[in-house]
């Protein structure tokens, strides 16, 4: 079983290895960041400038899922409106030798109670690659519903990618047994 504790800058190294391609940090995701390759020290600048704080829009909050305390996945949220009522999901990845093994779904449903009962949040959205299905089915499990109306192409180095919206509203859609 995961658990999720606060992102240290020293496990930007582990993680920032799982994007060892172009291709990978496409795949695993849809967030802007300045350049590819991605360095440890450029996602440490990102996520530490502001301490970690996510109670101002756009501020990150980056968690890291351990078993174990062996580093097996990351992603960060963030609020994405003022009333502080929508959190956004990012980055979020797991380490290839763990993908197809239900660590990222765990992942994901142990986040959404975090943003829905901690941060009491109204909604969760994130996106993802239309070219990434596992991901999109494992988000799916996980309680997330496609909203289709809002998909939209990003350009990233030089190249146009479809991105599927997806949420969770309020705490009846989360995809974990109670």
């Amino acid at each position: 079983m995961i658990r999720l504790r606060q992102y240290k800058a020293s496990d930007a190294k582990t993680i920032v290895g799982w994007c060892k391609t172009e291709e990978d940090f496409r795949k695993w995701t849809s967030d802007r960041y300045d350049k590819f390759p991605i360095t440890s020290e450029d996602m440490n600048k990102k996520y530490l400038e502001n301490n970690g704080d996510c109670s101002e829009p756009d501020n990150f909050y980056p968690f890291t899922a351990v078993d174990d305390d062996k580093i097996v996945g990351h992603l960060v949220m963030r609020y994405v409106d003022e009333e502080k009522s929508v959190i956004r999901f990012g980055f979020v990845i797991v380490d290839d030798s763990k993908r197809g093994k239900g660590y990222g779904k765990q992942m994901i449903q142990l986040a959404l109670k975090y943003a829905l009962e901690i941060y009491k949040a109204k909604k969760v959205t994130l996106g993802v690659f239309e070219n990434n299905p596992a991901a999109f089915y494992c988000y799916k499990a996980a309680g997330f519903v496609e909203q289709p109306e809002k998909n939209f192409e990003v350009e990233i180095f030089g190249e146009k990618w479809k991105i599927l919206e997806m949420e969770v509203i309020g705490k009846n859609n989360l995809g974990v047994r109670k």
